[in-house]
């Protein structure tokens, strides 16, 4: 995998949205911890655009996207928020000169678009972290420890973070290491097909979600073990599923419930409670970085290795 140059103070960063619309002042907190990393932090020209629920039309926000990738001082493209919209853009973009000039791309939620088709198609890693959207005055919106782990990943310190060994776990394991890869357990189940499709074999898959109904999640898990990603993974990270919806019939599982149920058959190790996705604690995971997991008595030890392999 191509590693992204590490920022260092001084270097410019840009903002833009590649989905839905987002305001000036939701973005001053963000702006002002950025600054105070000693950072440049640029605006897309047409973020503040609106055009119903999104950022301004497709072509503005594939202008910011493009422009972002295709200015050499911009260091770090950082997606503003989430929502839809996301894959309307990722054929339209002119991927040469991200390829030949990696910079990292940061976001996450329908920001997996661009993920899983960087990882797949360019060999680039990338930052699945929280987005300036959730940097808020009050720290409602983001821990300290989230807020950290973002700083840790743009700048090269050292990621590694410790979970729970608990009975949620299913497949014993003590030591185990490969590529990290995943995101939105919504958006990778909408890529599957697309030449933005993940390539799970003999990696580490970790997938979060947010405000699904239960049974949709079935949907997508027995999407993913029947095209074969799930039987093909090292082990599945799950992160944060939050505020699933039911019918008024009940489904009868949990989300978490669900993705055991389904994975339990097909010997791959399954960790649940890992700190990311749609949750306050949202931790930065190195998409395309190799990780290992260690049992360590009640505890795995989740480690990033400090340069791409």
């Amino acid at each position: 995998m191509k590693q992204p140059p590490y920022l260092k103070q001084g270097d410019t960063i840009r903002i833009i949205s590649s989905a839905r619309k987002i305001s000036r002042e939701e973005l001053l907190p963000s702006v002002s911890i950025f600054q105070d990393w000693g950072l440049n932090v640029e605006f897309g020209k047409n973020l503040f655009k609106k055009d119903n629920q999104f950022a301004g039309t497709e072509e503005e926000r594939v202008q910011d996207l493009q422009e972002a990738i295709n200015d050499e001082k911009v260091k770090a493209i950082i997606f503003a928020r989430g929502g839809y919209g996301s894959v309307q853009l990722v054929d339209q973009i002119d991927w040469s000169y991200l390829s030949q000039n990696p910079k990292w791309l940061v976001g996450y939620s329908d920001v997996t678009v661009f993920h899983s088709h960087i990882n797949r198609n360019l060999g680039i890693e990338s930052i699945h972290a929280a987005m300036p959207v959730n940097i808020k005055e009050d720290n409602s919106g983001l821990s300290n420890a989230g807020l950290k782990s973002l700083k840790d990943a743009l700048f090269g310190s050292p990621l590694s973070y410790t979970l729970d060994n608990s009975a949620d776990n299913t497949v014993a394991f003590e030591r185990l290491e490969s590529e990290l890869i995943g995101g939105n357990l919504s958006i990778l189940y909408s890529l599957c097909g697309s030449k933005s499709q993940i390539e799970t074999k003999d990696k580490i898959l970790f997938i979060e979600d947010l405000d699904e109904y239960l049974y949709h999640i079935d949907r997508m898990m027995m999407n993913l073990i029947r095209s074969g990603q799930i039987a093909e993974c090292k082990a599945i990270l799950v992160g944060g599923m939050s505020d699933m919806n039911d019918n008024t019939i009940p489904f009868g599982r949990s989300a978490i419930e669900i993705i055991k149920h389904r994975t339990a058959k097909l010997n791959v190790p399954c960790i649940f409670g890992f700190p990311a996705g749609h949750i306050i604690d949202n931790r930065a995971l190195i998409l395309g970085r190799r990780i290992s997991l260690e049992k360590q008595d009640d505890m795995i030890k989740v480690k990033f290795y400090e340069r791409a392999q």
